[in-house]
């Protein structure tokens, strides 16, 4: 194993967006930052004019603040660019949509290094990329005078294509659930980064960048999907909020997901046993993978990439909720020595 490296050092003098000031930050980030095929208008005008073939926006917004989302010494500017993309773009799939703009308000100290802005910017492009999405505009500030951390907001806008959109309040009794992406990964790179150690790479570099399956949100869709939500909190608390807004019973397959998540080929039984854990409590509890977890009519054809991990079912006497194998999930979680996922003011 490797050891995490040092802090960064400071900017120097001429480099510092202090020195290059506000417009040279932006000129420099837009120039790594690409160009949207929808966008008419992009950076550099009081707002942007993005086209809208289906004629409805999807559009959502991610905060993310250093030393709770990212740190600077455990994480590239392009991770944090690909990261922060990839948060927003994985909502935008969620519903059913192709991403095609983001917007970012950015509010850092004054001592910032410019070029590592303009390696977010660069990250955040690469993410982008593959759909003709990029950044079309946003704002910059100084943070407060006693506040050394970056802060990051990107609001992603989406185009549906036709299609209904996908929120989490339409699973159904005898629906099934599933999930496309990865679970786990990222959590369990999160506990070899607080360690020390960045090994094994693949867990360390699921944490740094996320892969979400973007594509697969628009596929789940147009199979006849009836709810549809990422995992950025964790399995169980995510599939817990759609279980509220559906008003139904979740149950999930532990079984199914040992099979598809643990015992798959991956990082998470060598580290677990290296660190003396559960590898279940990162499939169940872990965040920001961007998995995207829904419920399809029991006759639908799966789209490929989706694993079947359990089943809607009608409520009982205890409400909306989720289960693994009929145990309650705060149980579950709290045999594991877990909460059901993040809590943000936790």
């Amino acid at each position: 194993m490797t050891r995490a490296r040092p802090p960064l050092p400071p900017a120097g003098a001429d480099d510092s967006v202090a020195a290059v000031g506000e417009f040279g930050v932006i000129a420099r980030v837009v120039a790594r930052s690409g160009s949207a095929a929808l966008a008419e208008v992009g950076p550099g005008d009081d707002a942007a004019v993005v086209r809208t073939p289906d004629g409805r926006v999807v559009a959502c917004t991610d905060v993310l603040v250093e030393g709770r989302h990212f740190r600077r010494n455990w994480s590239s500017a392009e991770d944090v660019g690909h990261k922060a993309a990839a948060a927003n773009l994985a909502d935008i799939a969620a519903m059913g949509a192709v991403p095609t703009a983001l917007l970012v308000g950015l509010a850092c100290p004054a001592d910032t290094p410019a070029t590592w802005l303009e390696g977010v910017a660069t990250g955040m492009a690469a993410e982008c990329a593959p759909f003709g999405a990029a950044v079309v505009g946003g704002d910059t500030s100084a943070s407060a005078p006693d506040s050394a951390a970056v802060v990051l907001s990107v609001t992603a806008l989406g185009d549906l294509g036709g299609r209904a959109p996908v929120t989490r309040g339409g699973a159904r009794p005898g629906d099934v659930v599933a999930v496309a992406g990865r679970l786990g990964w990222s959590a369990c790179g999160l506990a070899v980064l607080r360690r020390g150690f960045t090994a094994p790479a693949a867990a360390v570099a699921a944490h740094r960048r996320p892969t979400p399956p973007y594509a697969a949100g628009p596929a789940a869709a147009d199979a006849g999907a009836t709810a549809m939500c990422d995992t950025s909190d964790g399995l169980l608390a995510d599939v817990g909020h759609l279980a509220t807004d559906s008003g139904v019973l979740v149950d999930l397959d532990r079984g199914a997901l040992e099979r598809g998540f643990v015992q798959a080929t991956g990082p998470l039984p060598q580290v677990a046993a290296a660190l003396g854990g559960d590898p279940m409590a990162w499939v169940l509890t872990g965040g920001e993978d961007h998995a995207l977890v829904a419920t399809f009519p029991p006759a639908a054809q799966l789209p490929a990439g989706w694993t079947t991990i359990g089943v809607v079912r009608e409520i009982d006497d205890e409400g909306p909720g989720v289960r693994v194998d009929g145990v309650p999930a705060a149980q579950v979680a709290a045999d594991l020595g877990e909460g059901t996922g993040h809590v943000h003011f936790g």
